[in-house]
């Protein structure tokens, strides 16, 4: 196990480094050295030439004012709404728990091709979008770039902090408010010296890992940016390994690690801190709800108005979008259903609607036969790591299996991808070159889901008993067949659900699958990617449903087999 998993997560990024190190073809001449020479020529571009401003710090600036400005937002938006759900009387707070959590469970580029669907202007080309259709002319700052970038970052943040945040104040005693009280403390000291500062680690470690996570965002930029040449360190990577580059992609990938290692150690830290903000006592706690007298219907039209904007909104425009034949025209001659079971499009690159598509078919078929592959490997593989890790008598090796199926979760998909094709364009002695392949996209996908699903093994094999295998061993049965009658069977349902969340993630998943896949084995994802780039909107928007459709789908069979639900504890 650990020389695979060396091989899948290990491997692949110390050949990024490689790379940023060594002289890559095409730029021998350039250089002025042989191809595979030691050189520093890729870091002094990006950090020192006359060019390093657009190359490099202008996208750095970029990703860092998206990651805080969206991140900011979304702490605070999120903690009100955390603490409307969980310490205040809100009037149909069961119901909005789970609503306003719905954009977790969506890819993020669905809200991204929403938000062009109805401000997309005339700069690039193609339809306009239901605004600019209504007779009404957007600037591009509006349309393109980094204003809505950060809406769409935010509103797909919001959910995140709702459900670390409002977990949080569930288990906050409301006792320690009463004490304070009785004190003589104001609403504002009991806010600013109890309240508060119980919440930082989950405060903090929800910036945190929204941070790490806008880091290496591509989707959202790529749909908004990249019209507009903004460009962020993922798009720059994508670019970069577009045009050859393969040294500075690497510098790309070894900026964009670096950042993602730095602060979720930091959130790591924080963690370890938060063991001194113990919230939860032997005498039971109390969780007592605040009225929200004439405050009521505001607090209630801030949580609805934010649902019909992050949610009811950007997917009924999608959806209707489908079936126009013209954006912002609603008349009944301007709707369709060509553009889901229409014949002889006329359209260059779709013939057909998406339902009677041979591309989409197949681009289906792939995505359910590599990302289900990948996801029952990483199942499997993820319930063999916690049995090592729980049972191994060698502590060591239990330690590094652990740490070494975590650290996918330190790098962003974009420089994960990167990482692998570094690694396998080319042949190496006797493993083949496997770019292009569905192998190097199911390898990628069991190598960054291994977080998730190893944790979930752990989780499960902790709680077993070792008492059951002993029993078996005592009655002669071996290894395999302990396995097979008894591991298995009893973690059948931490099985099930070790192998649909890599299967959720993997189906709306663009970071991988943007580097790594070709025509030959397109997803769901790239084609509409592509849709998107030849300017079919409603097509585009057509397969970003089905996406949204299985991930949202998936995610409630989850809920189902495990008998728990996301907003579960902010409902109760």
């Amino acid at each position: 196990m650990l020389v695979l998993f060396g091989w899948l997560i290990a491997v692949p990024l110390v050949s990024i480094f490689q790379d940023m190190f060594t002289t890559q073809t095409g730029d021998a001449a350039r250089i002025g050295g042989e191809v595979g020479d030691w050189t520093s020529y890729y870091l002094s571009r990006a950090f020192a030439s006359r060019m390093s401003g657009i190359i490099f710090w202008k996208p750095l600036v970029n990703t860092l004012t998206v990651a805080l400005v969206s991140m900011s937002l979304a702490l605070v938006i999120g903690s009100v709404l955390s603490w409307l759900l969980v310490r205040s009387d809100l009037m149909g707070r069961g119901w909005l728990a789970t609503a306003l959590i719905i954009p977790f469970m969506l890819p993020a580029w669905t809200f991204a091709l929403a938000w062009t669907t109805l401000f997309k202007n005339a700069t690039i080309g193609g339809q306009p979008g239901w605004v600019e259709a209504m007779g009404y002319q957007l600037p591009d700052w509006v349309s393109y770039g980094i204003f809505p970038t950060i809406v769409i970052m935010t509103l797909n943040y919001i959910p995140f902090v709702i459900l670390l945040v409002g977990n949080a104040l569930r288990r906050l005693d409301s006792q320690l408010e009463d004490a304070g009280r009785m004190l003589g403390a104001g609403k504002g000291s009991l806010a600013l010296q109890i309240v508060f500062p119980m919440m930082r680690p989950a405060v903090m470690s929800a910036a945190l890992l929204m941070f790490a996570d806008a880091v290496g965002e591509f989707s959202v930029p790529y749909v908004l940016g990249l019209p507009v040449q903004f460009e962020t360190l993922a798009t720059s990577l994508y670019r970069a390994i577009g045009t050859q580059q393969s040294g500075m992609a690497a510098v790309f990938t070894g900026v964009i690690l670096l950042i993602g290692v730095v602060t979720l150690s930091l959130d790591t830290w924080m963690m370890r801190e938060a063991r001194r903000f113990a919230i939860i006592g032997g005498k039971g706690s109390m969780g007592r709800r605040q009225s929200l007298g004439v405050l009521q219907w505001p607090a209630f039209a801030f949580a609805f108005g934010l649902f019909c904007v992050a949610v009811i909104v950007p997917l009924g425009a999608l959806a209707l979008s489908t079936v126009m034949q013209l954006p912002g025209r609603f008349t009944l001659s301007n709707f369709t259903l060509d553009y889901w079971i229409g014949r002889d499009l006329g359209t260059v690159a779709l013939r057909n609607g998406i339902l009677l598509s041979d591309e989409f078919w197949a681009a289906a078929w792939n995505s359910v036969r590599i990302v289900g592959t990948a996801s029952i490997c990483a199942g499997l593989l993820g319930l063999m790591t916690g049995y090592i890790v729980t049972r191994s008598p060698v502590r060591w090796l239990a330690v590094a299996l652990r740490q070494i199926t975590f650290f996918p979760y330190l790098v962003p998909g974009i420089a994960f991808a990167a990482a692998f094709l570094s690694l396998f364009a080319v042949p190496h002695g006797a493993i083949p070159a496997l770019y292009g392949t569905p192998l190097i996209l199911l390898l990628a996908l069991v190598a960054d889901q291994m977080p998730f699903a190893s944790r979930a093994g752990i989780s499960a094999m902790t709680q077993l008993g070792r008492d059951v295998e002993e029993s078996a061993r005592i009655m002669g049965a071996g290894w395999w067949k302990r396995m097979m009658a008894i591991i298995v069977p009893i973690q059948k349902g931490a099985l099930v659900t070790a192998m649909l969340m890599p299967f959720i993630s993997g189906i709306k998943g663009v970071s991988l699958f943007i580097i790594l896949a070709v025509p030959a084995t397109d997803v769901l994802t790239t084609f509409s990617i592509r849709l998107v780039d030849y300017n079919y909107t409603q097509a585009a928007n057509a397969v970003v449903l089905m996406i949204a459709l299985i991930a949202l789908v998936g995610t409630l069979v989850i809920n189902r087999i495990t008998g728990t639900g996301l907003a579960q504890g902010l409902e109760s």
